[in-house]
């Protein structure tokens, strides 16, 4: 593993936050083999490629490429109150030929 990995092991496991279920998100992996994750608003893609190798380090995922979008938060009216919910941070994932992500073996720590 690169140096970035075994320095902020603590930080890599908090970059990802979820997987973000949509039709978008669900037609991108289907047909380019991406998977999309909401991730922290200050995570590089070199920490994101590096915390999803880690997470599933047991299915043995490699990552080709990361894209990120920032998603700007919408403007909400609260009764007679405008207010405006959170940005966010979407990163659209891309793994090399022949590996998924399979999300219902994931396990956390060591408990298996």
């Amino acid at each position: 593993m690169s140096e970035l990995t075994l320095t902020n092991h603590a930080r890599l496991m908090k970059i990802i936050l979820a997987p973000q279920v949509s039709e978008k998100a669900t037609y991108i992996g289907d047909k380019y083999n991406h998977v999309v994750f909401r991730v922290v608003q200050d995570a590089t893609k070199i920490e994101i490629k590096a915390a999803v190798e880690l997470l599933w380090k047991d299915q043995k995922v490699e990552v080709n490429k990361v894209q990120v979008l920032n998603v700007k938060g919408k403007k909400k009216r609260f009764g007679k109150f405008m207010g405006e919910r959170r940005s966010w941070k979407k990163a659209f994932v891309s793994l090399k030929d022949g590996k998924e992500i399979n999300f219902s073996e994931f396990t956390k720590g060591d408990v298996k």
